[in-house]
């Protein structure tokens, strides 16, 4: 596949479903779900669409990290050794995701969608407040969690920050505050590593990923300005449908009709 400027159709398919992933990600998390199909919709290769989700994703999370840091809600303290234990798991993972040739790993993919959507969909209590924990004890449990979800993101990506703030509340005890702060930190660090190592491999189809990263930044900007009540059960709709499409066309392809 040529890696010039991208034609228009590929455009129009994938610009309005990564802004609406972005907006979704802003809202209530798990925007990976819709924008990694989307790039998939578009023709590209299982690894080339990880790469160049990598570069929108990575852009837009800045964008939301950015807000927490300014708000003061990331522990520099706490979120640096997790965001160094992170940037280098993803390499790693990364690096695992290119060992698998193109066919096997699209079959991954198709297989992990549903999994991690269904984790991610699930309904989950996190702590209202920050409990009592040593400060060591707690930047350890974070650098673990961390590893795991880095090498995660690398390899793969979608519901990376789900996982974090999951993981961090669980183990660390973190409020839900301080796992939103901290998890942007942590998967900031992942994507951008994802991001280089993949790029490096000529992974990456950059002129596409900096146009979807205009609408990544837009798609983020207003869901952040809105506050909305149920936001689950719209997103929820949103990201099975995108699947299902996703779904649909993969199975047309096998059968030899798209």
């Amino acid at each position: 596949m040529p890696l010039g400027l991208p034609d228009l159709h590929i455009l129009l398919i994938l610009c309005p479903l990564v802004f609406l992933g972005s907006f979704v990600d802003a809202i209530a998390g798990g925007g990976g779900l819709i924008t990694l199909p989307a790039y998939l919709l578009c023709g590209l290769p299982a690894h080339l669409a990880i790469g160049t989700n990598k570069m929108s994703s990575m852009v837009g999370t800045a964008f939301s990290c950015g807000r927490f840091v300014r708000s003061g809600y990331v522990d520099w303290g706490l979120a640096v050794p997790a965001a160094a234990c992170s940037l280098a798991a993803s390499v790693g993972g990364a690096r695992l995701s290119m060992l698998l040739p193109e066919e096997r790993f699209r079959v991954v993919l198709m297989v992990m969608l549903p999994v991690v959507a269904a984790l991610t969909l699930r309904r989950r209590a996190l702590l209202p407040a920050t409990e009592e924990m040593p400060r060591g004890r707690r930047r350890a449990v974070m650098c673990c969690v961390a590893l795991a979800c880095g090498v995660y993101d690398g390899f793969y990506g979608p519901g990376t920050g789900t996982f974090l703030i999951l993981g961090l509340s669980a183990f660390a005890r973190l409020g839900v505050t301080d796992c939103a702060g901290q998890t942007k930190v942590i998967n900031l660090a992942s994507n951008v590593s994802g991001f280089a190592t993949l790029a490096l491999a000529g992974q990456s189809w950059i002129a596409l990923g900096a146009v979807a990263s205009a609408f990544s930044v837009a798609g983020h900007l207003l869901g952040a300005g809105m506050v909305m009540r149920g936001g689950s059960r719209v997103v929820r709709p949103i990201i099975l449908l995108v699947l299902a499409i996703l779904f649909a066309k993969t199975a047309l392809e096998m059968a030899g009709l798209a």
